[in-house]
């Protein structure tokens, strides 16, 4: 057997029990690793998919430039399509995006405009902005727009959610999604609630995006927004693919958390895992409280940790931003039976002390 190109071994990842990181759950957990696709990252899905229903539309001619406004990820899965149909690529992208991502990008021949990080979306220096501009001034040019496109969902919808329920056989209970532009958490989620409308989905946020408080509300809230460190998760505008209908659960997580959880998911699973994987992975801890022993949940770890050796993986920017302080209590498999100990006699202490003063009143 063998494929045509590499566009075809897009999907079909695998599903891998987490029984390390996990060992002190009493339910199951089951990481779904998109790096298993060629692009590495779950954006493989999205971008063969809304290249050919663009090209079925029309929207997409032959010679034609592909723009997108992109965290990484996106883009070196468009810049490879591209590259195979023949199309430019042109990618606006932020300066949040590691150093390992631009070099992927402009390794397949994508043309690179890196816009400030922390510009707001309708600030003409916004990689959003950008990209708009870019489309109106290329002639033969198509801007995908995976905040907008709702083929985005529909990329999900028919791969991720169909791959999930059949590897677990239809016992998911819990999907745990990172929440960017909306697509892969919305997309499967839509699937899975089709199939089994029990099954609770829970979106994970960033301190510094408006999802989560939008979620609560209605309301888009400025206030929300302040820079943040994790890429590809949490947004400053509310995209159309975001159903936020289909979610359960919002989880909100820091930056220093999710590096050291990617960290931990290394060295305890061997996956080495974007920094949006420990986004997802603490957000199962912080709710591990809720889930009882039959629960089946399914992470969505996104992308490849070689995209962050400069960062979550380099012990010096670990250090620069202050995020080194749990890494060795972290990295202990004994680090919960420690904890729980500890727990134990201080509250033992606190009750002898009680006692105590109360004896000496009397």
């Amino acid at each position: 057997m063998y494929y045509e190109s590499v566009l075809e071994t897009i999907g079909n990842t695998p599903l891998i029990k987490l029984s390390r990181i996990g060992n002190e759950f009493p339910f199951t957990v089951f990481g779904k690793v998109e790096a298993f696709n060629p692009g590495q990252s779950a954006k493989d899905r999205i971008a063969l998919y809304m290249v050919e229903q663009a090209e079925k539309s029309g929207k997409l001619k032959p010679g034609g430039t592909i723009i997108e406004a992109t965290s990484g990820n996106t883009g070196y899965s468009l810049a490879m399509v591209s590259a195979l149909k023949g199309y430019h690529c042109v990618l606006t992208v932020t300066s949040k995006a590691s150093p390992e991502k631009l070099a992927l990008l402009r390794s397949l021949g994508a043309d690179v405009v890196i816009c400030p990080g922390d510009a707001e979306p309708e600030d003409p220096g916004s990689y959003y902005s950008r990209a708009e501009q870019l489309a109106r001034e290329i002639p033969n040019s198509f801007y995908l727009g995976q905040n907008f496109n709702l083929d985005n969902i529909q990329a999900h919808y028919h791969t991720t959610g169909p791959e999930i329920w059949r590897q677990t056989e239809g016992r998911i209970t819990h999907y745990v999604c990172c929440a960017g532009t909306g697509g892969t958490l919305s997309g499967t989620a839509r699937y899975l609630k089709e199939q089994n409308p029990n099954i609770r989905i829970i979106g994970v946020d960033a301190y510094g995006s408006v999802l989560k408080r939008y979620w609560e509300t209605g309301l888009f809230d400025k206030e929300e927004i302040y820079p943040y460190k994790i890429e590809g998760l949490g947004k400053t505008i509310i995209p159309n693919n975001v159903d936020f209908d289909l979610i359960d659960d919002f989880v909100k997580v820091t930056d220093r958390h999710s590096a050291n959880r990617v960290r931990q998911l290394a060295r305890q699973e061997g996956l080495l895992l974007g920094y949006s994987a420990g986004a997802a992975m603490q957000a199962v801890f912080k709710i591990r409280r809720q889930l009882r022993p039959s629960d089946v949940v399914v992470v969505l770890f996104s992308d490849h940790g070689s995209r962050y050796l400069g960062k979550v993986y380099n012990d010096e920017w670990m250090k620069q931003q202050g995020f080194m302080r749990e890494e060795d209590e972290w990295q202990s498999p004994y680090s919960h039976t420690i904890r729980k100990i500890y727990r134990t006699y201080r509250m033992k202490y606190k009750r002898y002390l009680r006692q105590t003063r109360q004896s000496l009143r009397i």
